[in-house]
This record gives C-alpha cells, structure tokens and sequence, in this order.
C-alpha cells in the first residue's frame, strides 16, 4: 500500500496575520502622532509630514493608511472621543428637577472641560479648517447641552434663560473665569445663580 501523503502545512495565515496586526500598529500610531500634535500645537499646524515625522514613519507609508488630512482627522476625532466620552446628555435629562439637573450638569461639564482644555482650546480656535462633519459636531454639542438644560423651568423670561443656558455651557465662559482665578466650583455657582436669575 503506497504511503499517504501528510497535507504540507502553510505558513501563509499566520504571516497574513502578523502582517495585519502590523499594519495595524503602525496606524495607531500614526493617530495617536496626530492626536498629540493636535492637542499641542493644533490641527491648523499639524501637517501629513509632521505626523509622519512623529509617528517615525515615511509619508508613503501614512498615506497608505489615510489618504488625506480628513481621514487622518476622522481616525483621530473618533478614537479621542472614545477616550474622552463627552457629558451623557439623556442622564442629564433624566433629572425632573432643572436646577438640580444643571447643578449637576456643569459639575461634570466643567470637570470635562478641565481634563480635555488644551485639545479642545486647539479644536475650537481652528474650528474653521476642521473637516465640516467634525466642526458641525463640535458646534452642534453646546446647542444641545443648552436645549437639555432649559427644560422645566418657569416659562417667564424664558429667552433670557436660555442665553444664560448657553453661556454656561460655552467652553469659553468657562475657560475666561478660571483663567480669572475662580476654580470650577466657583464658576458653576456663578453660572446657576446667573440662569436662576435671568427673569427680566
């Protein structure tokens, strides 16, 4: 009886494997290059070249994975923010009370807006070079805060109160007070007592 011939194993799976998880190292660190570049010196002065410098590999290769600054901006806007999750806004709604509700909701904003100030400084002055989803978003979430925000309370002087609503969202009211020396505690009372007496 002829012997039977054993299969000859592949290397090939594996090398496909190694490979992408190579290439996939490789763009993360290329987005992480461009997260800290557009958290220090900003997106307007962050260039393809010096993202590849950082990132220690040739402008072949991060083209290779993004093809443009908005791609590399989308990868970099998206993995930020799933490190940086914004304020949940249906917790805030989920408070009947609106001044308990924005009590607490500047509490967490303003702890937010500490921990994120540089990136978000850089993102807010250069707004306008942004890729127009990214900026609309980043304009579209202060809106929303406020919308949440005046629900519930009384309907006299109701325009005035949403104006104070939003500027007790807006980054930067609270960036102007704490550079003024208020710390974030100081700011949130100064910004509920302003929405609680904006009647006239």
């Amino acid at each position: 009886m002829a012997e039977q011939k054993r299969p000859v194993k592949t290397r090939r799976p594996y090398r496909l494997r190694a490979r992408a998880e190579g290439m996939d190292r490789t763009r993360e660190r290329i987005t992480r290059a461009a997260i800290e570049l557009h958290g220090t010196i900003g997106p307007a002065a962050t260039t393809m070249s010096a993202v590849a410098d950082k990132a220690g590999v040739t402008r072949a290769t991060l083209y290779r994975h993004f093809a443009n600054e908005d791609a590399l901006f989308s990868a970099c806007s998206a993995d930020w923010l799933a490190a940086n999750p914004r304020p949940d806004l249906a917790r805030w709604a989920a408070i009947d009370d609106p001044a308990e509700r924005l009590q607490t909701a500047l509490d967490e904003l303003y702890a937010y807006n500490r921990s994120t100030e540089a990136m978000r400084a850089n993102l807010l002055r250069d707004i306008d070079l942004l890729p127009a989803p990214i900026a609309a978003g980043i304009s579209a979430f202060p809106i929303a805060m406020r919308d949440v925000l005046a629900v519930g309370w009384p309907s006299d002087g109701i325009e005035l109160r949403r104006a104070a609503l939003g500027h007790a969202v807006a980054f930067e009211t609270w960036r102007s007070l704490t550079h003024q020396g208020l710390d974030d505690r100081q700011v949130a009372r100064l910004m509920v007592a302003l929405v609680r007496n904006a009647t006239t």
